[in-house]
């Protein structure tokens, strides 16, 4: 049976780790101490709209170790900040022909993961499901508005794309609703359409994804954000399954937000608990990008800015 190791293993990681070990798979969480010191007492929960779940036969670690044997896929889901610090080490833990599935949010992971690890063992994951750590060792799944999506790095690598097929499987298997894509350049790009318009409001006004698209105020940010986000895309040749930014945010508002209306923005939750947010993986990369392509992103820049403000001590 294939090893897995779940690299970063807070709410969406156990939730992957839990179920695939529930599905037969040999899995280790590398997490934080008090949930791994949890899971390892009295086994994993996972509930929420996925049902009721507890996974037992989970090893887990809290810093990396001399594992007895290499993992088959390393499953990346830190934060986007320490992807280029992890990068190596999952070099060093992949077997010869394993692959390492990083499943963050924001743009740039993939190229850091392939940096150390070969490219054609390299796949993305566009995760659009919200997950909580309740408690240490309680997982809950709070909303979810579209499958998972796991493509190849190099999309035009023949075994590359059939692990990315095989892996899609296994996650369904064990629960997760995944199909593959041919793109998940594209892919990823959609989720940051999603993220940025969404995650710094949501963050600094402290509201629901549904109430900031019920609001006029709110949207109309959102719809500049999500234009800045779209010409940049269409710069970097990303191939978009939309035809233009309004296109896209048709669909945003009706099949992307209405059930994931009462979340609450994970970046609202890092900055509740004082943490490093995500936001230059996010609209930061987006602003980056769009400057080397001559594209202005103002709105992208001061929600940058803003979230960055919000994350550092007053001086005063």
């Amino acid at each position: 049976m294939d090893r897995v190791l779940v690299a970063g293993a807070g709410a969406v990681g156990s939730v992957f780790g839990g179920l695939l070990a529930n599905a037969g798979f040999e899995v280790t969480l590398l997490g934080r101490t008090l949930h791994m010191q949890a899971v390892a007492r009295r086994g994993l929960r996972i509930c929420g709209i996925w049902g009721e779940h507890r996974a037992t036969r989970l090893d887990v670690a809290t810093a990396p170790a001399s594992w007895k044997s290499a993992f088959n896929v390393v499953l990346v889901t830190v934060k986007s900040y320490d992807t280029g610090t992890l990068a190596p080490l999952v070099a060093e833990w992949l077997a010869p022909r394993g692959v390492a599935i990083s499943l963050q949010n924001g743009l740039g992971n993939l190229e850091r993961l392939a940096a150390h690890v070969d490219p054609a063992h390299v796949l993305g994951g566009r995760v659009i499901f919200g997950a909580e750590v309740t408690e240490p060792g309680v997982v809950e799944v709070t909303v979810c508005a579209e499958p998972v999506r796991v493509g190849a790095w190099l999309a035009t690598d023949n075994n590359a794309v059939s692990q990315a097929h095989r892996w899609a499987a296994a996650f369904r298997q064990a629960g997760i609703p995944t199909e593959p894509c041919n793109s998940i350049v594209a892919e990823l790009w959609a989720k940051v359409f999603y993220n940025a318009a969404l995650n710094p409001l949501g963050a600094l006004l402290r509201w629901p994804y549904g109430a900031l698209a019920a609001n006029p105020e709110t949207r109309a940010l959102m719809d500049q954000v999500i234009a800045e986000c779209f010409a940049v895309a269409q710069a970097e040749r990303v191939p978009l399954p939309w035809s233009s930014a309004e296109s896209y945010r048709e669909h945003f508002y009706s099949r992307l937000v209405p059930p994931t209306a009462a979340h609450r923005s994970s970046m609202l939750q890092d900055l509740e608990r004082g943490k490093r947010t995500e936001i230059d993986a996010i609209n930061g990369e987006v602003w980056r990008r769009g400057a080397l392509h001559g594209i202005s992103t103002p709105l992208n820049e001061l929600l940058t800015r803003l979230v960055r403000a919000a994350t550092t001590p007053s001086q005063s």
